[in-house]
């Protein structure tokens, strides 16, 4: 090995050692107790919030080494969330189901003060304010944060965040209360600030029921771009504020509708949809019954106002994607985060499985092939798919890889076909038949990149194709049965 090899390894040593274990200013013995740490590190163990752990003592996190009269005071554990877990097992991310509050996954100091603070919790900042230099949460959140002109702000961010989240709250998968760390559910939650009895609460609804209704269908609970913190995208009639289009006046104090159903009520306007419904040739069994089973009336987070949300629509009735939901680490984001009609139509299509292209990698080249090209919808902050039929986030596709494909070949290597082999000689014959699911599953995998059957990306998974052929082995000459020789 040349000496600059050698010099560039002894620095990546060192470094690392450093970063580990840093160099203390003054010798130690190897047994120094809390007593000698206070003496200069008295500030420590003082403060409105200071941690249990100090009680302890030093050496309960920390351990004093010394090599060749060399100081170095480390943790006991590599990482400070290691230290953190050996009391706070319960917090620990791979024993939690559910969704876990990013920096507590691995770096519990991003929030809090192992040693002491002013804040509840040895947090570093409080949980309210309204800018990120005095609310800990606005480090990484912007939630409440350059309220657009004309629009508006829940009054609830400036009481704190923790007045409607619990950050270490998990449970089910799925369920938004623990997802995103609530105290309690809609509307129970909004219920706790806002009496459904209120005049004015029930004159801004027009006297229609709203007590029992879920309030993040039409109001998103942190900042609008118009005014009563209403959703990003609104139906139009509601937004129009007509609600006689669908409603009568309310009877006993139940919605009443101004036809026999809510569906017929829909199809007064949307008449195109139960054509499509009726004539599809692959049809879609959900999209047959009620309409508000899928869609909100009202409003929504996304196009269409899928209820509760783009992912939940589909998987309350499509359990088995219900179940990957919660049981695998990595969701494909179309699925998962969009929405099932990112892929499959979901009133009636042409093709199976009701896909939005013929084949299954139209389907995954209209985001991931090498020259994606989405129409922008600049005024509504989204990008359009698939002849302008989905809609998405403008920011989606920062997200999504694009694949050197050219000609049926590249991915994932340069050379590497991804559809179908075909004969050199005849031109309608294939040879080998491959497609994006040929590797990938569609949905989620217990590993990352979707390969199927939860595989890892190493030799072992090409050998699914490309098997190696063991060598022939060579072969022992026969020989006929030993002879005696003759004289």
């Amino acid at each position: 090995m040349s000496r600059l090899g050698l010099f560039a390894i002894l620095s990546m040593v060192i470094g690392v050692g450093q970063a580990v274990a840093a160099t203390h200013p003054v010798p130690l013995d190897p047994k120094t107790d809390s007593a000698k740490c206070i003496e200069c590190h008295g500030e420590k163990s003082k403060g409105k919030n200071v941690h249990s752990a100090i009680a302890m003592g030093c050496t309960s996190c920390h351990e004093v080494r010394v090599n060749r009269n060399i100081t170095r005071v480390k943790l006991v554990a590599t990482t400070t969330s290691g230290v953190c877990f050996t009391c706070h097992a319960d917090k620990k991310a791979s024993e939690i189901k559910g969704q876990v509050h990013a920096p507590a996954v691995r770096d519990c100091v991003k929030c809090h003060d192992p040693h002491q603070s002013d804040n509840k919790n040895q947090l570093l900042k409080p949980t309210s304010g309204e800018t990120s230099k005095e609310n800990i949460c606005l480090t990484c959140h912007t939630k409440g944060m350059n309220v657009p002109q004309g629009g508006s702000r829940h009054a609830a961010l400036d009481m704190g965040c923790e007045t409607c989240h619990v950050t270490h709250k998990t449970g089910e998968r799925g369920k938004r209360e623990f997802d995103n760390h609530l105290t309690k559910d809609a509307p129970g939650l909004c219920l706790d600030c806002h009496d459904a009895k209120d005049a004015s609460l029930q004159k801004a609804h027009q006297g229609q029921p709203f007590g029992t209704a879920d309030c993040l269908t039409c109001h998103d609970p942190h900042q609008s771009k118009s005014p009563k913190l209403m959703q990003a995208f609104q139906h139009m009639p509601f937004e129009g504020r007509q609600c006689d289009a669908c409603h009568s006046a309310p009877k006993d104090g139940k919605v009443v509708l101004t036809a026999a159903d809510s569906k017929a009520v829909c199809v007064t306007c949307h008449a195109e949809k139960a054509e499509q419904i009726e004539k599809a040739k692959v049809q879609h069994p959900g999209a047959m019954g009620d309409c508000t089973t899928c869609h909100n009336p009202h409003a929504g987070k996304q196009p269409a106002f899928p209820t509760p949300n783009g992912v939940a629509a589909c998987t309350s009735c499509h359990s088995d994607q219900a179940e990957l939901q919660k049981t695998k680490a990595h969701l494909h984001q179309p699925a998962f985060q969009q929405g099932c009609a990112t892929c499959h139509e979901p009133h009636g299509g042409e093709n199976q499985h009701l896909l939005r292209a013929a084949s299954t990698n139209a389907l995954c080249l209209e985001c991931h092939g090498p020259d994606p090209q989405p129409k922008k919808l600049e005024a509504d902050h989204l990008v359009t798919i698939f002849n302008d039929k989905v809609k998405l986030p403008e920011n989606y596709f920062q997200q999504v890889p694009t694949l050197p494909i050219k000609y049926g070949r590249g991915h994932p290597v340069e050379g590497h076909p991804v559809s179908d082999i075909m004969d050199l000689t005849d031109g309608n014959k294939v040879v080998k038949s491959i497609n994006c699911l040929t590797c990938h599953q569609p949905h989620a995998s217990a590993k990352d990149n979707l390969l199927v059957k939860d595989q890892e990306a190493n030799g072992k998974f090409c050998e699914t194709c490309h098997s190696t052929q063991a060598a022939p082995q060579p072969t022992t000459p026969k020989t006929g049965p030993k002879t005696t020789p003759t004289k």
